[in-house]
């Protein structure tokens, strides 16, 4: 250890004295003071205990299977209609 480096009040590890902030435990120099880093991971993962339902998770991100509506159907037929005029055109006889 050089005499320019410092040791992390909360883990230990070399820092320079300019630092404002450790890279092994992620604790910052805030007004001249060492302040812990927080609990929070950066991870909202469930707890281990939670039990994950993947049907319940389908059935409330995609509502179950999709139902026909009339508009779908409308459009469907006027999907076929246009590939048959376009068909014919491309087809036609001089």
């Amino acid at each position: 250890m050089k005499a320019s480096d410092f040791e992390c009040p909360t883990c230990g590890a070399e820092v320079s004295p300019n630092a404002t902030g450790c890279r092994s435990c992620g604790a910052e120099k805030i007004d001249g003071r060492w302040v812990d880093p927080a609990a929070y991971d950066g991870l909202d993962l469930p707890d281990d205990d939670d039990e994950f339902d993947y049907d319940d998770f389908i059935a409330r991100e995609f509502g179950g299977a999709p139902k026909k509506k009339g508009k779908d159907i409308f459009w469907w037929v006027i999907a076929v209609i246009v590939l048959v005029a376009f068909a014919a055109i491309a087809f036609r006889v001089r």
